[in-house]
């Protein structure tokens, strides 16, 4: 396993060896450590090894060029997903193409990954040889946020990915849970959880954790699905023994069609109603935006939306990427890449300097 994990001198240090090479404003500090505007997502295609070698050569190429996050899960393409990331640093480190200290590894926790199954599930947890554990926990044949599951998931992603300890840990999509089980059911397994993440940053095995969500933070309260991230910091608090906590990060979609993150008042916040980036910001929270392009399937922009972008040679999903990776404190926007040409159209994003305030507003009201 490779020891260490991304510090500030060491993402500073990747910084200035590409910071040439990208567009100013690329790089942007977020909390402690330094991050590229955009991350490497290892989410969508097929489990199989045509495209194990596509993911892997895909961070072995952004990684050499000017990109230092990269985000998976256990349940990715049934752990192929962790096992390329833990591939492509094996060979990068080795190669000292990159020092671990320079690079963000994140992942997720929280569903059942198909190499397992629900009968891995009932035979380990469910026949009451494990005290506290049952067949309960697990909602929707396909999530759980036991920490005995956590654990043994947290221990097959350090395995996947070849790693001592893992950047940030996400609890991945809870809001799985709501709508299955009462809203006070729910916080109690997240106060149980977050438990569990402090000990395993006590442990060394992560440095911080965070909450991944596709709906849970865009619906307002009253929805089945909504997650109070006042409410969750304010557990993360509680369990820490310092109140130091290291519920750092929330990882939520935001791109031309889904613009609820920021535009949208979805968040109680001291008697207030705020959108989710401006309720992290004001929590001290970091923002990781994922499905930056629509996972492609974004519509066309106007000639006049177009214009709004200004003069750079982009495509519109380059211009939905520049668009994302360009909202104000964010640390990164992730996009999945495997082939060639989408690496390359990334990468010249990566070159350019991201929308200004006044830019992004407008593009934003344009929409």
């Amino acid at each position: 396993m490779i020891a260490g994990h991304a510090t500030p001198q060491g993402t500073a240090h990747y910084k200035d060896r590409f910071e040439l090479q990208c567009g100013e404003g690329h790089f942007q500090q977020a909390g402690p450590l330094w991050w590229s505007s955009v991350g490497i997502g290892t989410y969508l295609g097929n489990a199989d090894e045509d495209t194990d070698d596509l993911v892997y050569q895909s961070i072995v190429t952004c990684m050499g060029a000017g990109i230092n996050v990269v985000d998976s899960a256990i349940n990715y393409r049934g752990e192929r997903g962790e096992r390329c990331v833990g591939r492509a640093l094996a060979e990068l480190v080795a190669q000292k193409t990159v020092r671990r200290n320079e690079v963000i590894v994140c992942s997720k926790g929280g569903f059942l990954p198909q190499s397992l199954g629900v009968e891995w599930f009932e035979e380990t947890y469910g026949k009451d040889e494990v005290p506290g554990i049952g067949m309960d926990d697990l909602v929707a044949d396909c999530h759980c946020m036991h920490p005995l599951f956590l654990e043994d998931q947290l221990e097959r992603s350090r395995a996947n990915l070849g790693l001592e300890t893992i950047d940030v840990y996400y609890v991945h999509n809870p809001e799985t849970q709501l709508g299955n089980v009462s809203d006070k059911v729910f916080y109690d397994r997240l106060e149980k959880a977050f438990a569990f993440l402090e000990q395993a940053v006590q442990d060394g095995r992560i440095r911080a954790y965070g909450l991944a969500t596709w709906n849970g933070l865009r619906l307002p309260p009253g929805q089945a699905k909504h997650i109070s991230l006042e409410r969750a910091k304010k557990i993360a608090q509680s369990v820490s023994d310092s109140g130091a906590d290291h519920f750092e990060y929330v990882q939520l979609p935001f791109n031309l069609m889904m613009r609820e993150a920021v535009g949208k008042p979805t968040q109680p916040l001291n008697g207030k109603t705020t959108s989710a980036i401006v309720a992290a910001r004001d929590l001290g929270l970091i923002p990781v935006i994922s499905g930056s392009i629509g996972q492609g399937k974004l519509e066309p922009l106007s000639e006049q939306q177009r214009h709004l972008f200004g003069d750079d040679a982009f495509n519109d999903l380059q211009r939905a990427l520049q668009f994302t990776r360009s909202t104000p404190g964010i640390a990164a926007a992730l996009v999945g890449m495997k082939k060639l040409f989408h690496i390359e159209e990334n990468l010249a994003v990566c070159r350019h300097e991201p929308l200004g305030g006044p830019q992004f507003k407008a593009v934003f009201q344009s929409l």
